[in-house]
């Protein structure tokens, strides 16, 4: 795998990178909390669009994978700030989004600041206001009151034996940040996808997402049994066929 290259932001955080040449609209992924620009779904998407000669684009967010910084200090402010400056700097032309979990919220966020720049939405198992409607209303009194003393709890984590540190700045930034809460109009072809068993970011969220939304060619699609992954061959596929609508919408 070829080495990253770096994006210096105007907030000076080094964010790693990888850029395939080709046409426009270009695709660029966007990925979730404490995750990384080596997944499944980022890897399986670069060679999608490789072989097919469209421009594509994966970075992590400062304190993700290979950017500076650490992830502790981050918050959802910081990462939209990132994205904005990857999209911005990196690519020309008009993009399609696709936003997994995390990289949902921030798509969206994109789409309110960078205007005619995005041409179309793909969003995995989207998560906006995660901090505020599933991590804050979830939290007990015993961790609010730590959140609050201590600037963090910890919650348990279904994809590592550590736990997730969750800030008292990622819970206050993210407040600054909801899109669930004003009219969000998106003029493009969008299609959300989620799986019936994602158990991180329940079907529920989806249909909130989808209701909230307005547009003229909004869509959601569920895949009974995929979970909150959904990198299986058949989950990879819908993402595919997700994405190739909303090209050749926007194309």
């Amino acid at each position: 795998m070829a080495a990253p290259r770096y994006l210096t932001t105007p907030q000076g955080r080094r964010i790693a990178y990888h850029l395939s040449p080709g046409t426009a609209p270009g695709v660029v992924f966007l990925g979730g909390f404490k995750s990384d620009m080596e997944g499944t779904k980022a890897l399986h998407l670069q060679a999608w669009a490789e072989a097919r000669g469209r421009t594509f684009l994966r970075f992590d967010y400062s304190g993700h994978g290979q950017s500076s910084g650490k992830f502790l200090d981050g918050c959802i402010g910081d990462w939209a700030e990132d994205a904005a400056a990857a999209i911005t700097e990196l690519t020309e032309g008009p993009q399609v989004l696709v936003g997994s979990s995390m990289g949902g919220w921030i798509s969206l966020l994109m789409c309110r600041r960078l205007g005619a720049k995005v041409a179309g939405l793909v969003g995995i198992a989207a998560a906006p206001d995660f901090t505020e409607d599933s991590m804050w209303a979830g939290f007990d009194a015993a961790q609010r009151r730590a959140l609050e003393t201590d600037g963090q709890v910890a919650l348990p984590s279904d994809y590592s034996d550590d736990p997730y540190i969750i800030t008292r700045r990622l819970i206050e930034n993210g407040r600054d940040h909801l899109v669930l809460r004003t009219p969000l109009s998106l003029p493009f072809p969008v299609r959300l996808l989620q799986g019936t068993d994602d158990t991180d970011v329940p079907q529920a969220v989806a249909l909130r997402l989808l209701a909230h939304l307005e547009g003229p060619d909004i869509r959601l699609t569920l895949m009974k049994g995929a979970d909150h992954r959904f990198s299986t061959p058949e989950c990879l596929a819908l993402i595919e066929a997700a994405l190739i609508e909303v090209l050749e919408a926007a194309a």
